[in-house]
């Protein structure tokens, strides 16, 4: 039902490999890892900042008898958008890390500015780690600034690609329903030239024929 801080470092070191690990590398996890108690096994898969199960009792209105009884917080699957990601996330969170989310910005900011040992959760662990790669990555890479002329040339650039695509189907469903109708002016003249050919005496009275017999207009 919980775990503990000295239990993520046990499975963190036992992924990693404790010969793998450099100097000061250990103490540095273990600043970083949360000292929480009590986590609910579900807070794993979410974001619940800091709201987790609690415990108490009920008390009886009549002789004041005390039954043990847990409150459980209010836990809602959404769909976070990260900028940095460009997509949706589908995380479960507390209404209280919404509100926190709502706050700072973002589902980014939110996993930026929350330091590691009040992430209790070993996703929002995945995920900060995951989105701080990101930011970092981002910040090597070059930036190129446009002048106004520049960008008015790109822009009139995708307005011409745009028109010449829609330009492009259009003619193909000019061509695809010319032909479609002259398909049917086809059958319709084959039709014609069917009707020609049989005589309207053998249309009406095809049973009195007899075999060898010829029939002409």
């Amino acid at each position: 039902m919980a775990f503990r801080g000295k239990e993520m470092m046990k499975k963190v070191v036992r992924k990693v490999g404790e010969n793998s690990l450099g100097v000061g590398v250990k103490e540095s996890l273990d600043k970083c890892i949360p000292r929480s108690k009590i986590v609910m096994g579900r807070a794993k898969r979410g974001l619940y900042a800091g709201r987790h199960i609690q415990f108490g009792n009920t008390v009886s209105e009549d002789g004041g008898n005390k039954t043990r009884r847990t409150w459980k917080p209010n836990v809602q699957e959404k769909r976070l958008f990260s900028y940095v990601l460009d997509r949706h996330i589908r995380v479960k969170v507390t209404t209280h890390a919404l509100r926190c989310i709502d706050k700072v910005g973002g589902i980014d900011e939110y996993l930026l500015k929350t330091p590691y040992h009040k992430m209790d959760t070993e996703i929002g662990l995945f995920w900060k780690a995951k989105i701080e790669k990101l930011y970092e990555e981002l910040g090597t890479k070059e930036v190129v600034f446009f002048s106004p002329e520049d960008e008015a040339k790109l822009e009139q650039g995708f307005k011409d690609l745009k028109l010449s695509e829609r330009e492009a189907r259009k003619e193909v469903r000019r061509k695809m329903y010319a032909g479609v109708s002259k398909h049917k002016l086809i059958e319709e003249e084959i039709s014609k030239d069917v009707t020609k050919r049989v005589p309207f005496s053998y249309l009406l009275a095809a049973d009195k024929l007899k075999v060898g017999s010829f029939v002409s207009n």
